[in-house]
């Protein structure tokens, strides 16, 4: 009995000074359940928390239902499965190993101060263009916006076929009459979940900010478009945005198929007819299928989760009255060249080119995108026509409606971007916002380890707490309200005023006016690719 006594007193003895003892990690007892996360540093974690049921069998192609109810603790140390998506191929610089992918998904991860209080909540909206990404991302670690006094939440969302399909015969079977949309509605049924349950991890559910960078960014503005989304946020944070030619549900409108009509033209291509028949694909099968096949996700104008075009929306008002952070990167098209075409064999023909697009634009256009350097005038136009001009839009749109605007151009570089010739390449900055460390994806390449670098990732970051917290950036920052005021991220952060003059209304004319055809995309066709522009009746006589 010694004995006995004497090995279950050293047992005891390691369960109590062990770091994975139960006993040890934050416990939250929140309406959706009691959870276990971790602690280190000051910061608990809490991850894979499920917002939804899995959309799986005849769930799949439907709005997500309730989350499922657990009894007891739930464990909460480790990630969930990212969405499915086609495997990362090659060696690009956005590659990343998101480990399993699985249609049960819908699930969120949490950052906190270990005593957070009514703390400012952050909801992060990873990009990958609507095909790819996830919310575990080693880039996404809350942990240092956490110990700036943020609550940080990363969501998944339906991707790709999976997340965006429209078509008529789901459209039969919705209460709505409509179909598309689901990653959408993921989101706006995360945002749901912190409303109802981030008080109880120390969050403020009335000061919420939804942040997003490329495609999450794309989110961020259909969620400020959406009336599902009403009242589930108060800031938005909106970086290297494209606010793009959308398709609609049933009408085919500026030159783009109705969305049920893309999903038919899918379902040809797949073979497979009847929803009873999709629904019954392996679902890593079906979405490399769908994307060898062509198929492009974007949400669908339903007029019920989109009532209409972004930009009508945006014009009309009709977006989510509350402060905007917005910008882009100098660089954004070089690490996305497949968006620009090559330069032409001489200046002559890239003049005589822009001039058949432009017309009596003309001038202008050269004089922003000039034939003396092709190459990068090719790049400088692809980069203002998609995120530039969108940038600018959204905060000169928040600040008709009497909301802050504040925008930023990143134009940083450091060795290894410019050994490489990506100078302030599309989705530089993330490191910067969330804390520069040693998790980023294979073939990123890593900022320097400086005092100078260090300096500048605080400053970043701080800009985003600040808007996070209270909806100001600080730093010297004005608001577009005041003579067109910008941050430019450069070697240091210098508060500046009106971004590159002439460039937003050259781009605003240019969309108008093919707007105004509806017959032509209005965008997505850049420079010397660009269509005719649409005459004016004095500029034809």
């Amino acid at each position: 009995m010694t004995a006995l006594r004497a090995a279950l007193a050293i047992v005891v003895g390691l369960l109590i000074t062990t770091p994975a003892f139960a006993a040890e990690g934050p416990i939250v007892r929140a309406p959706a359940g009691t959870v276990k996360g971790q602690s280190q540093d000051g910061v608990d974690t809490f991850k894979n928390l499920p917002f939804a049921g899995p959309p799986t069998g005849q769930n799949r192609w439907k709005p997500p239902t309730p989350a499922p109810v657990w009894s007891g603790v739930r464990d909460a140390s480790k990630f969930g499965p990212a969405c499915i998506q086609p495997p990362s191929i090659g060696r690009s610089i956005y590659s990343e190993d998101l480990g399993a992918f699985s249609e049960d998904c819908l699930s969120l991860n949490i950052w906190r101060p270990a005593k957070a209080t009514k703390a400012p909540v952050m909801v992060w909206i990873h990009g990958g263009s609507l095909v790819s990404g996830g919310a575990r991302s080693g880039m996404y670690d809350g942990a240092a916006l956490a110990r700036q006094g943020v609550v940080v939440v990363t969501i998944n969302y339906r991707l790709g076929v999976l997340g965006y399909l429209a078509h008529p015969d789901l459209s039969a079977e919705s209460p709505d009459g409509v179909s598309g949309n689901y990653g959408l509605l993921d989101q706006i049924a995360a945002l749901g979940w912190v409303q109802r349950n981030i008080a109880a991890f120390g969050g403020d559910p009335t000061n919420v900010t939804v942040a997003g960078e490329s495609a999450g960014a794309l989110s961020i503005m259909y969620l400020m478009a959406s009336p599902p989304a009403k009242g589930l946020f108060q800031k938005a944070i909106i970086q290297s945005a494209y606010m793009v030619t959308t398709p609609e549900l049933r009408d085919r409108r500026f030159g783009i198929d109705p969305a049920e009509t893309n999903g038919k033209t899918l379902e040809a291509k797949l073979g497979v007819r009847g929803l009873v028949r999709l629904r019954a694909l392996e679902p890593n099968d079906l979405t490399i299928r769908a994307a060898m096949a062509g198929y492009a996700p974007f949400g669908t104008i339903d007029g019920k989760v989109l009532p209409r075009q972004l930009v009508d929306a945006f014009d009309r008002g009709e977006q989510a009255p509350v402060p905007v952070l917005a910008g882009f990167n100098s660089g954004e098209i070089r690490t996305l060249r497949f968006l620009a075409p090559p330069p032409p064999a001489s200046a002559d023909i890239y003049e005589a080119a822009i001039r058949r697009a432009y017309g009596p634009l003309t001038d202008e256009f050269l004089r922003l995108y000039p034939s003396s350097d092709m190459g990068e005038s090719i790049l400088a136009y692809v980069r203002d026509s998609i995120y530039g001009w969108t940038a600018e839009r959204l905060v000169a749109k928040q600040t008709a409606l009497g909301q802050p605007g504040f925008l930023y151009f990143f134009d940083h570089g450091y060795p290894a971007t410019q050994a490489a010739g990506i100078h302030g390449f599309h989705a530089v900055e993330i490191p910067y916002v969330f804390g520069i460390g040693d998790r980023f994806p294979a073939a990123w390449l890593k900022p320097p380890t400086t005092p100078q670098e260090a300096a500048f990732a605080e400053t970043v970051a701080g800009h985003w707490a600040s808007f996070i917290k209270d909806g100001a950036p600080g730093g010297g920052w004005a608001p577009y309200s005041q003579g067109r005021g910008y941050m430019a991220y450069e070697d240091i952060a210098r508060p500046k005023a009106h971004l590159m003059p002439g460039m937003y209304e050259l781009h605003e004319e240019v969309i108008a006016r093919r707007r105004a055809v509806g017959t032509i995309p209005w965008n997505w066709n850049h420079g010397i690719l660009s269509p005719p522009l649409p005459l004016k009746p004095s500029e034809t006589r």
